[in-house]
């Protein structure tokens, strides 16, 4: 038995250790051929005992290793890209046959000599609020796609035998994504893992689906086959007389294992088929109802991810797992994930070994403390990449045939309705060989002279964003050598552009530098980021170890980093593929953060996906990922098109989210296209948006220096406070000002308002909490709260924000109270930041007072003098005002409670001292 017992705390680790560890690797690469990078040197706070390796990361953060032929593995994953912490005191004895280890956070035992780390072997211990706290974590889970209780849709679980994703169109009222069909032959199927099953024993299950008239023309009574706990159940689904209307089968009684279990829905010897399965759930008794999309489920999960919003008008549904809980942890399974050779790199996947055999996962146990969990996810798994400056501004995108010449009748419009502009999304119809997938060339029609509208994009400083499909059609002039440099491989696959279309594996290197040779004519051209639109198209990636979305997102990172010399970045989908729009891979969402900017897909013009948009905005901060980019006034903008109101709350939704881009592919997408109330209303939020982006700018360097998010759910500050998990719509930005968007019709809402003071950025009105309250919103406005001593700096009107320097910044500041704020700067663009060229001034308020301490650091053309207008909410009228110890001029709003001070021109590496005395 090798493992260092029944000391405190410290370097834990051998040269014995080490030697024998490093060893093992060399020999499993020569075995496998693998070239991932080079061992991390085994953690120090390690534990070994024969077959089981325990790393102490830090006081909430273990990792528990299982291998049960002693080769336990040191290399960086595509998860788990640092592991070289430095240890926290702890304990580690054996007690009773058990091995347990203490932290100041949390115990973990496991019981010696049981093999791989079970429910019934392994337990954590801690406490989460003012509850003690014993779990029992499994692996396995990392490939469900359910949770008992919840809504279980087939479409997310991984199919077989010609079973496939069907989507009836944007209307539908199947629940999820749509449904799985294809149950035409013996065979089909598919298969999904249901995780927090309560005990053994016997639970209810029902199936939803839509039966009419069938391929062979008839409408009878359908059989399938589910299958569960190695029983084959027939269930029999009567006609429901359309395809577009579901019902619930008659209940059948299944035996399941707790904790994790599969259920699959088949189509076997003996069943007739032709049937649409939509979902299934799993009760406790067959009296209980078949659950909404909206049924959480027996799950203390806080939610995290979706793929994305395409074409779910039963929104709100379940998110994917993130990593913070209620009860205090979470497991973190990264077993199967491949091998890191660095982002961007295809990676080397592990040596197979079943489940049984090998066991690596990460326990985090955290309690209540869900920024310490979220800092320990960004240390295991790395930080988000800075984006540029420009990318927390003002985005447009529309689907539709814009020519070059209407593009510069836009940005005429922009300009003249004094609405900022800072990134231009060209979609699909740009392309000249073809319009969803060609790679050859501009359409002419519409771009006669690229070149000189690309000159004209950058002259008037905006980025241009390409749409992208991943296909390629055999008519296109590219496609021959396409299929040269990917030596033949490229198979002909299902999309959108006609028969004879074909797609890439990503993991074959050939086939993915073929993909990316497509896109450098356009590179060439001046491209600064490339949408890529995986909706459609039946490119995959089949290597193991990597989840396919997060291997083309790295792919796309890297190309726009050495194509443009900028900051690159990933902007699609996250933590699937097309094929498995759900998830369930073994990788999971964990590495997309360090790529991604995370487009939502196309969004339903719905109330209540507005709601969900809402919520997904602080959800994924769950699993490390600042930037969500939802299609602001909806995609599906038809229905937005007759509906002014929505319209205006999806506007001030996207002045208030992390990414601010407008895209629809309806009649009118543009505040001024609206016109009236609407209008007027999404042009305020537009401008409100431009003036903000030095704020968001600064939350996103905080994000990834910290790992917490720029939207943050109420629970991350307010964890002890029961309403703080109830309001899912709302959140704060950073953690004093507090966004509550309206997503209901007529402005009604309930407003949760944390502890303190808070007051409303738009009325003035202060609010004391904690406490709900119910308001009632006007148009042109939406509840936006700034807590007391809380900081919100905004800039002066720009055409686009790299336009002029920011020597000018406005303060809103919440009176009486403590608090402070990073003003982070840059070039906005490149890398310098990354080498030290940045700089920082930090604001602080204490009760009267409030300091601009001197600026940190320096880039090249930093402002070097700035003047200040500080506008203080819920504030009394004061005496008198000084600046530097001198008296200056202000005024107060009596009715709002506000005052105004404002500075001359001062220099930014002084100290600025504002005093107000009452």
């Amino acid at each position: 038995m090798r493992h260092l017992g029944d000391r405190q705390g410290g370097a834990r680790t051998t040269q014995a250790l080490a030697a024998a560890a490093a060893g093992g690797l060399l020999a499993l690469s020569a075995a496998t051929g693998a070239q991932a990078q080079p061992a991390q040197r085994p953690a120090q706070g390690t534990v070994i005992d024969h077959d089981v390796r325990f790393q102490v990361l830090t006081p909430t953060l273990v990792r528990m290793e299982y291998a049960k032929d002693g080769r336990f593995e040191d290399r960086p994953t595509v998860n788990a890209v640092q592991r070289d912490f430095s240890p926290p005191a702890y304990t580690a004895r054996v007690e009773n046959g058990y091995r347990v280890i203490r932290t100041s956070g949390l115990t973990l035992r496991y019981r010696l000599g049981s093999g791989p780390f079970t429910q019934d072997n392994t337990e954590v211990r801690l406490t989460a609020g003012d509850q003690l706290v014993t779990g029992h974590p499994q692996f396995g889970e990392s490939t469900s796609t359910c949770t008992f209780g919840a809504v279980c849709d087939t479409e997310y679980g991984t199919m077989s035998g010609g079973a496939k994703y069907t989507s009836p169109g944007q209307s539908t009222k199947a629940y999820g994504r749509g449904v799985t069909a294809g149950y035409e032959q013996a065979g089909a199927a598919s298969a999904v893992r249901v995780r927090n099953v309560p005990a053994d024993g016997r639970y209810t299950l029902r199936l939803r689906y839509s039966n009419a008239k069938a391929s062979d023309g008839r409408t009878t009574d359908r059989t399938l086959s589910v299958e569960a706990g190695g029983r084959r159940q027939q269930v029999t689904m009567k006609p429901s007389g359309d395809w577009e209307k579901y019902q619930v089968s008659e209940p059948i009684t299944v035996e399941l294992k707790h904790g994790i279990d599969d259920i699959t829905v088949a189509m076997r010897d003996g069943d007739t088929g032709k049937v649409n399965i939509d979902a299934f759930a799993l009760t406790r008794s067959a009296e209980a109802a078949f659950p909404t999309p909206a049924t959480k489920g027996e799950t203390s999960n806080l939610g995290g991810w979706t793929r994305g919003l395409d074409n779910t008008p039963s929104a709100p549904y379940q998110l994917n797992d993130g990593v913070l809980s209620r009860d205090g942890w979470y497991l973190l399974d990264d077993s199967a994930t491949a091998l890191s050779n660095g982002d961007g790199q295809q990676p080397t996947p592990r040596r197979e070994r079943p489940e049984s055999a090998y066991q690596d996962g990460y326990l985090f146990g955290y309690g209540h403390d869900y920024k310490q969990g979220l800092r320990d996810l960004q240390s295991l798994t790395g930080p988000a990449p800075l984006l540029p400056r420009w990318a927390f501004g003002l985005w447009f995108s529309r689907w539709h045939a814009y020519s070059a010449g209407d593009y510069k009748e836009l940005l005429a419009q922009f300009r003249s309705h004094k609405a900022p502009l800072d990134a231009l999304v060209v979609d699909t119809d740009y392309k000249g060989s073809g319009w969803w997938n060609g790679w050859t060339g501009w359409n002419k029609d519409l771009f006669p002279d690229p070149d000189a509208f690309m000159k004209w994009a950058k002259d008037n400083g905006l980025p241009v964003v390409l749409n992208t499909h991943p296909s390629i059609d055999a008519s296109d002039p590219a496609f021959p050598r396409a299929m040269r440099t990917a030596n033949g491989q490229l198979s002909k696959t299902p999309c959108n552009s006609g028969a004879d279309c074909y797609g890439f594996d990503w993991s074959d290197p050939n086939q993915a530098k073929a993909f990316f040779d497509l896109h450098k004519p356009y590179d060439a051209q001046g491209v600064r980021l490339w949408w890529n639109d995986w909706c459609c198209d039946a490119s995959l990636a089949t290597g193991r170890g990597i989840t396919p979305d997060t291997l083309i997102n790295q792919l796309y990172a890297a190309h726009t980093a050495e194509a443009t010399g900028l900051r690159g970045f990933a902007f699609s989908r996250i933590g699937a593929s097309y094929q498995r729009l759900g998830g369930g891979y073994p990788s999971g969402p964990w590495a997309d953060h360090r790529s991604t900017m995370h487009f939502t897909g196309d969004s339903s013009p719905t109330w209540e996906t507005l709601a969900f948009a809402a919520g997904i905005n602080a959800s994924e901060g769950n699993i490390g990922l600042p930037y969500v980019s939802h299609d602001i006034g909806s995609f599906h903008g038809e229905e937005t098109d007759k509906n002014p109101e929505l319209y205006a709350r999806w506007m001030q939704l996207g002045a208030f989210s992390p990414i601010d881009r407008i895209h629809s592919g309806g009649k009118a997408s543009l505040p001024w296209e609206f016109g009236g109330e609407a209008g007027e209303a999404g042009e305020k939020f537009d401008r409100l948006r431009g003036a903000l982006t030095p704020y968001f700018y600064s939350l996103a360097r905080e994000s990834t220096r910290t790992g917490l998010p720029m939207a943050r759910p109420l629970y991350l500050n307010y964890p002890e406070q029961k309403a703080a998990y109830e309001h899912s719509t709302q959140y704060t930005l950073g953690d004093d000002v507090l966004v509550a968007p309206v997503t209901e019709p007529g402005g009604k809402s309930t407003l949760w308002v944390p502890p303190g003071t808070w007051t409303d950025y738009f009325t003035g009105k202060t609010y004391t909490g904690p406490k709900s309250v119910h308001v009632t919103t006007p148009l042109d406005e939406m509840p936006v709260l700034i807590r007391s001593g809380g900081i919100l700096p905004q800039q002066d009107y720009k055409d686009y924000d790299a336009k002029s320097p920011m020597d000018h910044v406005t303060l809103t500041v919440g009176s009486s109270g403590h608090s402070s704020f990073p003003l982070y700067e840059d070039a906005g663009d490149g890398m310098q930041y990354s080498r030290g060229e940045h700089a920082t001034t930090t604001i602080r308020t204490a009760g009267d007072t409030l300091t601009v301490s001197p600026q940190q650091g320096t880039y090249p053309d930093r402002v070097t003098s700035r003047s200040w207008t500080l506008s203080y909410v819920n504030a009394e009228r004061p005496r008198s005002v000084t600046v530097n110890g001198k008296p200056v001029k202000w005024t107060y709003d009596s009715a709002k409670r506000t005052l105004t001070v404002k500075t001359a021109q001062l220099p930014t590496d002084q100290r600025t001292l504002i005093k107000t005395r009452r």
